[in-house]
């Protein structure tokens, strides 16, 4: 799930990466840094979602080469919108949420066939409809991005207390004008210590 704050962008997920009804794995990463300021959430097949990865991470430092300057993250989105749709007779079987920081924070949803939407606050994968009501209920336009690593912590929270596919922990992203920087395991433990 991703949160667009005033101040920066947050992408959060669980760490549970089953198939079908078995748990595979309890570590799954599911959140990508594709440069110093844009990052990537996938939901879905973990070979699709790598190959797509290491594409797109390719592609963005061939882009900084050519230009001498970063890709933004709308030309990011609209790539892996591309690459998906060029796929669609052998697609990639995830569900993409591209955010980071130009001159503002800013976040795509890109589904399995390259349909790309911009949006404020979005959830993937099985656990969404939990994390949806609380994003619903508790989004404001102008969050904080303070505020909305707790409201994505929330969220994510939701879903590992009511879906079985979703569990194991919590991995959670910011992107500000900073850049891209990984939120640790205490902080996240501090905020659900507070729920």
């Amino acid at each position: 799930m991703g949160i667009v704050c005033k101040d920066g962008v947050v992408l959060a997920a669980d760490r549970r990466g089953s198939y079908g009804d078995m748990i595979m794995t309890k570590n799954a990463t599911k959140l990508f840094k594709i440069d110093e300021h844009l990052a990537l959430a996938g939901a879905g097949s973990v070979g699709d979602i790598l190959s797509l990865v290491r594409h797109l991470q390719v592609e963005a430092t061939l882009y900084k080469m050519k230009t001498y300057r970063p890709m933004s993250v709308r030309a990011l989105a609209t790539l892996t919108a591309n690459i998906l749709q060029g796929s669609k007779y052998m697609p990639y079987f995830a569900w993409f949420l591209i955010g980071g920081y130009d001159e503002k924070p800013k976040m795509y949803s890109i589904d399995p066939v390259g349909g790309i939407t911009e949006d404020r606050y979005v959830a993937a994968g099985s656990g969404m409809e939990f994390a949806y009501a609380i994003l619903e209920d508790s989004y404001k336009e102008n969050i904080t991005l303070k505020r909305g690593i707790k409201l994505a912590v929330r969220a994510v929270n939701s879903a590992l207390k009511r879906d079985v596919y979703t569990g194991d922990g919590i991995m959670l992203v910011a992107v500000d004008k900073k850049g891209y920087r990984e939120v640790s395991k205490e902080e996240i433990e501090e905020i659900l210590k507070k729920l």
